[in-house]
């Protein structure tokens, strides 16, 4: 069983390094695949010294327009090249704790992708403020309506992919630039009919640095999501 862990990064250098070493002190045969969006704050030369001493872990500079879904994109695409079975994507801001990541490769045996959620029997969230929470409601709420999404935790990016189901999504035609590609791959992994299941896991609010989230990203997700469902 090969795995490779995917995060995408933008101005995490408080929080990457710590990550990266929680990830590789599992024990587990796992690669590591950083795809770091032309971080201004030092987070790509601590990338590149961690890649230069551990032949497990890689770096890919982005160029140009930033955006978690086009990050996501190119790092799925690579990810599929790497001859692995499973690829599991979380945060750098250890919102997403890696001692999780041995249960994810324990039940995607069983199906083709493992989402860890906060709102499952089980799951839960630490030392977030309200508002986010209300937010985060919000758009499960958009998800279920628009996109008809069963899953509990729509936006969860703490997920496990069983190789060819990233294979058979067409990432070249999705519409997502920002965080909403977690609700488009989440909705045609749903029209596939793939077997998902949704485990419990704790979300913790950031160690460390500023959330990218603001209302201007929240309402290009909800537009989105409308042109994802008018579109297919």
């Amino acid at each position: 069983m090969k795995a490779l862990v995917f995060i995408p990064t933008y101005n995490e250098k408080d929080n990457i390094e710590n990550l990266i070493g929680e990830i590789l002190k599992l024990g587990l045969e796992l690669r590591i695949l950083v795809v770091d969006d032309a971080s201004s704050d030092g987070t790509a030369g601590i990338l590149d010294r961690i890649a230069r001493s551990d032949p497990r872990v890689e770096v890919m500079h982005r160029q140009g327009e930033r955006g978690r879904g086009l990050a996501g994109r190119e790092g799925f695409k690579y990810a599929l090249t790497q001859g692995v079975d499973y690829i599991i994507e979380m945060d750098a801001d250890f919102s997403h704790h890696p001692r999780y990541i041995p249960q994810f490769l324990k039940e995607i045996k069983d199906c083709d992708v493992v989402i860890g959620s906060r709102w499952i029997a089980g799951g839960s969230v630490s030392g977030r403020p309200w508002q986010r929470d209300y937010f985060s409601g919000l758009a499960q709420f958009f998800c279920r309506f628009i996109l008809g999404l069963r899953v509990l935790d729509a936006t969860s990016g703490y997920r496990c992919f069983r190789k060819k189901v990233l294979e058979s999504l067409g990432l070249d035609n999705f519409l997502s630039e920002g965080p909403e590609i977690v609700e488009e791959i989440n909705y045609h992994v749903q029209k596939k009919g793939f077997k998902v299941k949704e485990i419990p896991i704790v979300f913790y609010e950031r160690h460390s640095g500023a959330s990218k989230l603001n209302i201007k990203k929240i309402l290009h997700t909800f537009y989105t999501l409308i042109r994802m469902r008018l579109s297919r």
